[in-house]
């Protein structure tokens, strides 16, 4: 039996932990992932410790197992054409920039979705793409304190317990950025335009 998601093309501009957890989802279901990372350094997760082997940590070889990853330099315009020829031929972009940064580079969705209608793009942010938190940045720590979870851990008459787990990250970032690229896969076959899906 063929994995469900055999054939489709995803391109990750994403790092550290909710983007790179929900393409390794993807790949697990069988997709192809062709992660783009920086030049110098590439994903920061690929230095965090503790390290498999120089430059690459036991947390990157986990989120990344299967991928195919591709240094390319955003900022000079040979590397933006050869990113934007890549997504001409996918069928996901994943991204987990500040709100504006892909459209600064020329690779927002409206850019790419003129070359391909039927591409799937989901941007994974702090705060969204709207709204007064969209420019702010942040880690698991601010988003599960800004929506009350902090509070709710430890002792009543103590210091909140900091959770064990990055549960903004994954339960929210990467879990619904799933759910959103597999429903719009969905609804593609019915309509054949592609989606844009706002996660934070």
């Amino acid at each position: 039996m063929s994995a469900p998601l055999q054939g489709i093309r995803v391109v990750d501009f994403s790092r550290l932990l909710p983007g790179p957890y929900a393409t390794q989802v993807l790949a697990d279901m069988g997709a192809e992932i062709i992660k783009i990372e920086a030049p110098k350094g590439g994903d920061w997760m690929r230095w965090t410790p503790p390290l498999a082997s120089p430059g690459v940590s036991h947390g990157f070889a986990s989120l990344n197992a299967g991928k195919r990853s591709v240094a390319v330099d955003l900022k000079h315009p040979d590397g933006v054409a050869a990113v934007q020829r890549l997504c001409e031929g996918a069928d996901v972009v994943l991204e987990s920039f500040r709100p504006g940064v892909m459209d600064r580079l020329g690779l927002g969705y409206e850019t790419l979705r003129a070359a391909n209608p039927r591409l799937i793009y989901c941007a994974i942010s702090g705060y969204g793409q709207d709204g007064p938190y969209r420019d702010r940045a942040g880690h698991d720590l601010n988003y599960v304190a800004t929506a009350g979870l902090i509070g709710l851990a430890g002792p009543a008459d103590g210091p909140p317990a900091l959770p064990p787990i990055q549960t903004g990250d994954i339960a929210g970032g990467a879990l619904w950025g799933v759910v959103g690229i597999l429903g719009a896969l969905m609804g593609r076959q019915q309509t054949g335009e592609g989606a844009f899906i706002d996660t934070s």
